[in-house]
């Protein structure tokens, strides 16, 4: 592979935030866009570059608004995240390709990042080349309630921990009278930051729980002993996920909007926490798509990157 140098910047854009992005591969290849997950997780250590052929594509991957090296930053007490909304994080997107000069390009999402590619897609399909989406989601009622309240049925004392720790601090909360999504996002905006601290530990130990099916089985993320980060995320997840979920997905009423875009969507059949049904429907409404259910692996896991890899591979084969 030729040697090429990253490339890595902040970019100011609305409402006086900032984004940190960063480029990898043949500046002069086909343009490439990665949409992290979360919401509020963050780029790491960038191995979403060993997922394309740097000789030929030119990657760029961005932290969304709030979280990673994007300032300011959601663990701050005062950071305010009304202009955090899903328009915004689309416009975002489209200020990032202007910047950089890009006239179309591939989008590669990741769980949250596969709603928020379908978003961007349907709002610029002009703009868009082909799309790869790992562990999809669309980010619906229906798929935010499994998530955090029916996957109790599969993990009931994991579940029976997150929501007594809900009732014993959020003043009227009771499982059943409203939604759990609700009540984290009032913790997780507590004037008090012992009790945010303390939220986002359960939200993050319910996160590893419903995740471990399809993998090696129950494992902690290393990334929560940054409180930085766990702070972020779980803000910003209870956040979006109580603004951005509709009765009937959004995204799945505009699919007439990117049926011609050629696309792979990427899904585990063991990802209980966001079960294939959702891969499934999308895939229904999307004749230019092809659906790879991988029998073996749950939300994410290395036979599914193998797809993902060859995914982009065919894609700037074909583009």
């Amino acid at each position: 592979m030729t040697d090429f140098e990253p490339v890595h910047g902040i970019l100011d854009v609305s409402d006086e935030q900032s984004i940190y992005w960063e480029q990898w591969g043949n500046p002069d290849g086909l343009p490439a866009l990665f949409i992290h997950g979360g919401p509020g997780g963050t780029l790491g250590k960038s191995g979403y570059r060993h997922r394309f052929d740097l000789d030929r594509t030119r990657v760029i991957g961005f932290e969304q608004r709030g979280c990673g090296r994007s300032k300011p930053h959601a663990s701050v007490a005062d950071t305010s995240l009304s202009s955090n909304t899903l328009e915004r994080l689309i416009d975002d997107i489209e200020r990032l390709r202007e910047s950089t000069r890009i006239d179309t390009w591939i989008l590669n999402g990741v769980s949250w990042g596969s709603t928020l590619a379908l978003a961007y897609a349907q709002a610029h399909p002009e703009r868009v080349r082909g799309i790869v989406l790992f562990a999809v989601t669309t980010t619906s009622q229906d798929e935010i309630r499994w998530i955090t309240e029916g996957v109790g049925k599969i993990f009931p004392e994991a579940w029976e921990r997150l929501a007594s720790y809900a009732e014993n601090n959020v003043t009227g909360y009771k499982r059943g009278s409203r939604r759990l999504i609700e009540a984290y996002r009032q913790l997780m905006n507590s004037e008090d930051m012992k009790i945010r601290n303390e939220a986002s530990k359960e939200w993050a130990l319910w996160e590893d729980t419903h995740v471990s099916i399809g993998t090696d089985g129950f494992v902690r993320d290393a990334r929560w002993d940054n409180e930085a980060f766990r702070l972020a995320f779980v803000r910003l997840t209870t956040h979006y996920w109580s603004i951005v979920a509709t009765d009937e997905s959004e995204i799945l009423k505009r699919m007439n909007r990117i049926q011609h875009i050629p696309a792979t969507l990427i899904h585990g059949r063991r990802d209980i926490s966001s079960p294939a049904a959702t891969a499934w429907k999308l895939h229904r409404l999307w004749p230019n798509s092809t659906l790879i259910i991988d029998e073996g692996d749950g939300h994410g896991g290395a036979s599914m990157v193998e797809h993902w890899t060859a995914a982009n591979a065919r894609l700037s084969t074909e583009s």
